[in-house]
């Protein structure tokens, strides 16, 4: 199938073709290149593998060389990127038992150097995941696969050890570590592809970019793939440039040095909504923004702590004070706008003197200088957040106020974005458990399934669970949301796993991620989904 649907076409068409100055997009400027995007994003990434994305915007810059098997529009339905179809028990793609998936693959997808992209691909490409000498983010979904045999060049048929209800939405698609097919004749003869010639410079690709080269600490420059299969992008080049600092980057697009800033924090509104030649994109993400607990600290393996901690934060006070009016105070992860959603979960109050109590009845009990001691030792911790959102900067000091309040000495600890986030087998501070509390956003994928951040066989590398956080209550209620294939039982499941996170508190959830993005008025075809704001980029024009 060439293209997308004509509703997806009309809906990107209605997305692109105004602005708040009421200027039509179907002119140009005198100060934008023709067919060439100039994206600033955040972060330089460590590499340009997929299969070792481990943030955002390594995601986003990897989705414009390479492709998953499913994608997602930007109401964050399932759509068929190089498989032909996305397989429901309907069209017999999932047997009824749930335990076989087959997939069929489009004939017409080929490697940027001409090679068919084949069942091969994707076989070698879960079996990469799967390689524990790969320094993967998660495998979450990947460890369910018992085998995957290849019938003919074009056809996969996925044997899974157990049901597991989000498979579809997980194995190369849009999940919360969404993957993408590898070329196999490029990298098999590796043992691992932890640090290998394709990583910072991909020899080939099957997206609608390819790479050109890797100016390190300034840029990525992609150009057209004339092979994709798709058809020809509309743009001739990408430039993606490394822009650490979120005033700068607001500059550059006021004076239209670049076209588009990749998600900038929500403190840069003002700002953007001000420039006459930019506009703001709005979407709505399975995400949040918030605080991990590492439930490894001896202090907070206590629920009464955690329960404290989210005690004193005031979410209210602080999602109007750092967002503008621009975001929804969160009740626990998942957003109000998803199915599995339950309005009747009501998390911990703001109460610092419930706060204090509580640690006090945990034996932590505040001395002359209002700091709790238990058995003469002080109860500190260390914040950890990145160097380049000033929102987390933000917030970081403000819940640094409010625990001092409730008797917790906090020190705080800024890293790039690149070692906070980095894989635990490259020394990230967040996937190694090297934090005690970590302020940080939150991108899941287009299921509620959150079992890759709560559940006791996630720690990573397995998996999200970076607050070490272990239940048998949530593991029990997991397992029911999993294996499950019927939306009115997951949805039970899920109302009972939002009771235990909202009772138990590994992490303490400000508000839902509505995320802004920031364009050019002259860039057309931006029509980002929930996930990734990539996934269509042969579309874009300017």
């Amino acid at each position: 199938m060439k293209g997308v649907t004509a509703a997806l076409l009309a809906l990107a068409a209605g997305l692109t073709g105004c602005t708040k100055s009421g200027f039509s997009t179907a002119q140009r400027h005198v100060w934008t290149q023709p067919g060439v995007l100039r994206v600033a994003v955040s972060e330089e990434p460590k590499n340009l593998n997929p299969l070792l994305a481990g943030t955002t915007v390594e995601i986003f810059i990897d989705r414009l060389m390479f492709e998953p098997l499913l994608s997602a529009d930007p109401a964050g339905n399932a759509v068929p990127m190089l498989a032909a179809a996305v397989p429901t028990q309907s069209n017999g793609g999932i047997s009824s038992d749930g335990l076989t998936i087959r997939y069929r693959l489009r004939n017409d997808a080929v490697w940027s150097d001409g090679v068919a992209v084949t069942a091969r691909d994707v076989i070698w490409s879960w079996q990469a995941i799967e390689n524990t000498n790969n320094d993967v983010v998660s495998r979450h979904g990947y460890d369910d696969v018992r085998s995957i045999d290849a019938p003919d060049r074009f056809t996969m048929v996925v044997h899974l050890k157990r049901r597991f209800a989000p498979f579809v939405n997980t194995f190369f698609a849009e999940s919360d570590q969404p993957y993408e097919i590898l070329p196999a004749h490029a990298l098999a003869q590796y043992p691992d592809v932890n640090r290998v010639p394709f990583d910072a410079a991909p020899s080939v690709s099957d997206g609608p970019f390819r790479f050109v080269r890797w100016q390190r600490g300034d840029r990525v420059v992609l150009d057209a793939n004339p092979r994709f299969f798709r058809g020809a992008p509309g743009l001739r080049r990408v430039e993606i440039r490394f822009v650490a600092n979120e005033d700068s980057a607001v500059n550059l697009l006021a004076t239209h040095a670049i076209d588009y800033i990749q998600q900038p924090s929500i403190q840069t509104y003002p700002r953007l909504r001000a420039l006459p030649d930019a506009r703001i994109r709005w979407v709505n993400v399975n995400g949040f923004e918030g605080v991990e607990l590492n439930c490894s600290h001896p202090a907070l393996r206590d629920a009464r702590v955690r329960t404290a901690i989210a005690a004193a934060i005031d979410k209210e006070a602080l999602t109007r004070q750092l967002t503008y009016g621009q975001e929804t105070t969160a009740i626990e992860d998942l957003p109000n706008w998803i199915w599995a959603f339950d309005p009747a979960v009501r998390p911990v109050s703001f109460d610092p003197s419930a706060a204090r109590a509580l640690l006090a009845r945990a034996g932590w009990i505040a001395g002359n200088d209002g700091i709790a001691r238990k058995n003469g030792r002080p109860l500190e911790l260390m914040l950890a957040t990145d160097t380049a959102t000033a929102t987390h900067r933000s917030e970081s000091v403000l819940i640094q106020a409010a625990l001092r309040r409730i008797g917790i000495s906090v020190s705080l600890k800024y890293y790039p974005l690149d070692i906070l986030y980095a894989p635990q087998g490259m020394g990230g501070i967040q996937h190694g458990g090297r934090f005690d509390l970590l302020v940080y956003g939150w991108y899941a994928g287009i299921d509620p399934d959150n079992s890759s951040q709560l559940t006791c066989d996630n720690f990573p590398p397995h998996g999200y669970n970076d607050p070490r956080y272990c239940s048998a209550a949530m593991d029990a209620a997991q397992t029911v949301a999993l294996t499950n294939y019927d939306r009115v039982t997951r949805k039970r499941a899920y109302s009972q796993i939002e009771h235990l996170l909202a009772a138990d508190n590994p992490m303490v959830f400000f508000w839902w991620q509505r995320q802004q993005e920031a364009i050019s008025v002259d860039f057309r075809g931006f029509a980002p989904n929930p996930v990734v704001e990539s996934w269509n980029a042969w579309q874009w024009k300017i």
